[in-house]
């Protein structure tokens, strides 16, 4: 029977919400992520990325600081009608130092991945925050890399 079920399935284990959207959400900790695989696990361009925005895929990843971050259940911060709506499929580094939502810290796909080389002691405190609440609440699926020729 398990041979007919992977064969129908593809091996998917089909009792466990592999979003995450149906679980409580309402963890802080690491514990929460633990045993529960990534969706998507690699290397991220801008351009792929940029896909998961929880618009054009249900998945919502965010990156910071050349990490990548799957938000997705965090849909009501990060998803279309949340107030974080703009960082999803973006690397959110500069807004959340900046403690800002404007469209203008977002650099589109084709932009080279910001250095951040500017940023203030205090601006980078923010962020250190910021990131370590990514880390303690949301899986680290990937690492944000240029894509050759785009984001140079």
């Amino acid at each position: 029977m398990s041979f007919i079920k992977n064969l129908l399935f593809g091996g998917v284990k089909t009792s466990e919400d592999p979003t995450g959207l149906t679980g409580n959400g309402a963890s802080n900790t690491n514990d929460s992520n633990k045993g529960s695989e990534p969706v998507v696990a690699g290397n991220f361009f801008p351009r792929t990325l940029s896909k998961f925005n929880g618009h054009d895929d249900e998945k919502i990843f965010i990156a910071i600081r050349g990490k990548v971050y799957d938000c997705t259940r965090g849909r009501q911060f990060y998803g279309p009608s949340g107030p974080y709506t703009n960082f999803a499929g973006h690397d959110a580094s500069r807004g959340l130092a900046l403690n800002s939502f404007d469209l203008d810290v977002i650099k589109d796909w084709d932009q080279p991945i910001d250095p951040l080389d500017d940023l203030t002691k205090e601006q980078i405190d923010a962020l250190d925050e910021w990131q370590e609440h990514f880390e303690n609440k949301y899986p680290c699926i990937g690492t944000l890399i240029p894509e050759p020729g785009v984001n140079v």
